[in-house]
């Protein structure tokens, strides 16, 4: 286990502890803005899980990802022990910690780094010295829920329009290489679908409906390319989709998440539901249409430029489960493939 010394002798560091979900990491990132604006020549490093890193490594603010070699779920308190007291040759002024765990919260406290910053979470008093609270009734937007840790704890925090929009960055060279190498072209539009959603089953609109949106897609707008993206674990529901409509491509485990970011930058369309893949469009300002049921639109939006969040509002929802509690899944089910073409459409006619 090794941690890379400080770089510069002297020079204070702040680190930030990452979320161990891709969407959490991305909507994180108008912190790092937010503390580079108060501390510009303070290096920014990112302890993050090995899958959420690439995320990181696409914001400007970050000096250093360090990819945390702990076990999922796992206390390990002589492996973080051993890691804090790594940590400690970098030289840190202060630590954000994002996950709400006492796990994380132990690695700073560890580090003796002076200033450590979260919400109460599991367990937390003494391990963190700057406590936020968060109203478990009406909890704060994804967005503002993390930027408030720049400042200090307060009741109310600003709305996700009063902040910095989540950023992330790619070139254009990386999207020609990423492109090549699965078999897209940069000439012709290309539209992505994301159908997987980690959290559970009832974020997920209905395969039948993704395959008959891309049967629609190809018989109106025929220059279309559309791929669909997502980890290994939704490539059962990628093949699915393309048993219904063969010829679409399946990338589901077949690009690794840098990979996929730099698709994602290349997309004239992105159609999601509530998932990462959604949130890094989002940080990439790629156009979007978001398809939410079980979950908030405005806990989590998408922040392009150009973006619409499809949610019927039925009256269970948003219920935040994983699966849906009555079995009718109607808070996706009654979304429509046409419901979501036209927007798509509209986004394809004006690219």
């Amino acid at each position: 286990m090794t941690v890379p010394v400080q770089g510069v002798q002297g020079v204070m560091r702040t680190l930030v502890i990452s979320p161990n979900w891709i969407g959490d990491a991305v909507m994180a990132q108008p912190l790092l803005r937010l503390l580079k604006e108060k501390n510009p020549h303070r290096p920014i490093d990112v302890l993050a899980p090995k899958w959420v890193a690439p995320v990181w490594r696409a914001m400007a603010e970050v000096d250093t990802v360090l990819e945390a070699p702990f076990r999922h779920g796992a206390l390990q308190w002589r492996e973080r022990r051993e890691y804090a007291r790594m940590l400690r040759q970098r030289g840190y002024a202060d630590a954000y910690v994002l996950p709400n765990t006492l796990k994380f919260a132990l690695i700073p406290w560890l580090a003796r780094i002076p200033k450590r910053v979260g919400y109460k979470g599991e367990m937390r008093y003494g391990l963190l010295n700057v406590l936020h609270h968060d109203n478990r009734d009406a909890p704060r937007p994804m967005v503002s829920f993390y930027a408030a840790l720049a400042e200090a704890p307060r009741a109310d925090v600003p709305p996700p329009s009063a902040l910095p929009r989540p950023a992330l960055q790619v070139s254009a060279e990386r999207m020609r290489q990423v492109l090549a190498r699965v078999g897209l072209s940069m000439d012709r539009p290309l539209v992505l679908f994301a159908p997987g959603a980690e959290f559970g089953s009832a974020k997920r609109w209905p395969v039948s409906h993704f395959a008959e949106l891309a049967r629609i897609v190809a018989s109106k707008r025929p220059e279309v390319q559309i791929a669909l993206m997502g980890s290994g674990k939704d490539k059962e529901v990628c093949d699915d989709i393309i048993a219904l409509t063969p010829g679409l491509v399946n990338l589901a485990g077949v690009t690794a998440l840098d990979e996929a970011v730099a698709l994602i930058g290349r997309a004239d369309v992105m159609v999601s539901n509530d998932s990462g893949l959604l949130h890094i469009a989002s940080a990439l300002n790629r156009p979007i249409v978001a398809v939410y049921g079980p979950t908030d639109p405005n806990h989590a939006p998408p922040f392009s430029d150009i973006a619409q969040s499809l949610f019927l509002g039925i009256e269970c929802s948003p219920c935040r489960q994983r699966e849906c509690p009555l079995g009718h899944h109607r808070c996706m089910r009654d979304i429509s493939a046409d419901m979501v073409w036209q927007p798509v459409n509209a986004m394809l006619t004006t690219r």
